[in-house]
């Protein structure tokens, strides 16, 4: 760690009581990624690996009291920060409006951490980042941000709502270098700034964090219609779980049920109902950010969702930072259009191919584990199998679930490889690959 960047996280400390300053410093900065104040409770530190008490001694109403007058104004989404740096204190409140809790989050500018992913954005595609809370989503967009604005001389706008990607105050946090920055007054009013941005700054660039209403996707749609190439991130941490988020979908293309023609739906060897992709996808690229120096990248949205509406499989490149800041293509392998089949269970459990080939009789009693309840509901109803959803192993004749759960063999499915109950395992949480085993 640099001077400077110790320096920047001594800011954050020296707002805290004096104890718990002591404590950190103590502890050090290193890895630190926040620290949290509760009423009542000993104050607690977390790091990249580990949680670390700080004091036996709770945390009094005076000491928040004391942080709380030391920040800016906390907004209609309870977050503040010091001026003129990145750092972050979010509060809780209690019925009547008293902050009774606070995380003390520290903002780190990281030079260099978007390059892996520089040939993307200087084609002028536009990117979506998803990634879990605290996986360094902000802090790539920020880096990216500066990438753009200096080093690709764009004329680059942040929408930036929380304060988070260019640091409290007026005056921006210099880890954007010359991008600009539009405040938002209120969260709600996020997707009249981002229109706002477009309209009177003619910006080349608009990079937005957290898109996560529908108005939101809707201006995000506006403005890459309007030609103007979007950086942003989004709530999810991958393309599956925002193809099934309602919200969201809109901008991967939005997904829609169709009826096919008898002809069609022959010559496809599908249902007459099917998913597809509504339009074209807000953005041209996704990445997964699986953690701070791992990514996933989908480099052409449209055609990834499409195979995975048709029950193919998929693989994105995956590209690791290494030590020496080498960015490497570990995996690369082109989109497979291979219907899924199940995985072989273990020797002990009986093989089966498909779900109609399971024990029980006419109705077949399926228990699902961790897959969507009503994406199943669905395929049953669209496939008019005759088949029942169950809540318990002992009541099953078949479990379906996902490649991660199966791999890891806990709970319900060890159960199951006990009682000798057929296990399938879908590759994609969709009602299509549902279908497909229902029908197989």
């Amino acid at each position: 760690m640099t001077e400077e960047e110790r320096a920047e996280i001594e800011l954050l400390v020296g707002i805290m009581p004096r104890r718990v300053a002591e404590a950190v410093r103590a502890k050090g900065f290193d890895g630190l990624i926040e620290v949290v104040l509760d009423l009542g409770r000993p104050p607690t530190a977390r790091y990249q690996r580990e949680e670390a008490p700080l004091d036996e001694s709770e945390v009094t109403d005076l000491e928040i009291g004391q942080v709380v007058a030391q920040v800016s104004e906390f907004g209609e989404d309870n977050r503040a920060g010091i001026p003129r740096t990145l750092h972050r204190i979010s509060a809780i409140r209690n019925r009547k409006g008293h902050i009774v809790g606070l995380t003390c989050r520290v903002g780190r500018s990281v030079s260099g951490s978007g390059h892996i992913m520089r040939d993307l954005i200087e084609a002028g595609r536009s990117v979506l980042l998803l990634g879990r809370p605290g996986v360094g989503k902000t802090t790539m967009l920020r880096d990216v941000a500066r990438l753009l604005a200096d080093e690709l001389s764009k004329r680059v706008v942040i929408v930036d709502t929380s304060n988070e990607i260019g640091g409290d105050g007026d005056i921006p946090h210099r880890g954007i270098g010359r991008a600009r920055r539009m405040q938002v007054p209120s969260p709600h009013r996020q997707h009249e700034v981002m229109i706002e941005a477009v309209e009177n700054h003619t910006p080349e660039v608009v990079v937005i964090d957290e898109i996560g209403t529908a108005e939101e996707a809707e201006a995000a749609r506006t403005i890459a219609e309007r030609g103007v190439q979007l950086i942003g991130t989004a709530h999810g941490t991958t393309l599956s779980n925002l193809m099934q988020n309602p919200t969201l979908s809109d901008l991967i293309g939005g997904i829609e049920s169709v009826t096919l023609s008898d002809e069609e739906a022959r010559r496809r060897g599908t249902q007459k109902t099917v998913l597809e992709r509504r339009a074209p996808p807000t953005f041209d690229v996704l990445i997964e950010i699986q953690s701070f120096d791992r990514l996933a990248i989908h480099d052409d949205v449209a055609a990834t969702v499409d195979s995975l509406l048709r029950g193919y499989e998929v693989e994105a490149e995956v590209r690791v930072i290494g030590d020496g800041g080498q960015i490497a293509t570990v995996e690369r392998v082109p989109l497979r259009t291979t219907p899924q089949e199940p995985l072989e269970a273990r020797p002990q459990v009986e093989r089966r191919r498909t779900l109609a080939a399971a024990p029980g009789g006419p109705e077949k009693r399926v228990l699902p584990f961790g897959i969507s309840r009503t994406h199943l509901e669905r395929a049953i109803m669209e496939t008019r199998s005759a088949a029942r959803i169950v809540d318990s192993v002992r009541e099953a004749d078949a479990v379906l679930t996902l490649r991660p759960y199966y791999r890891r063999r806990s709970g319900p499915l060890k159960q199951a490889e006990e009682r000798g109950i057929p296990i399938y395992v879908l590759r994609n949480n969709t009602s299509e690959q549902m279908e497909r085993q229902l029908l197989a």
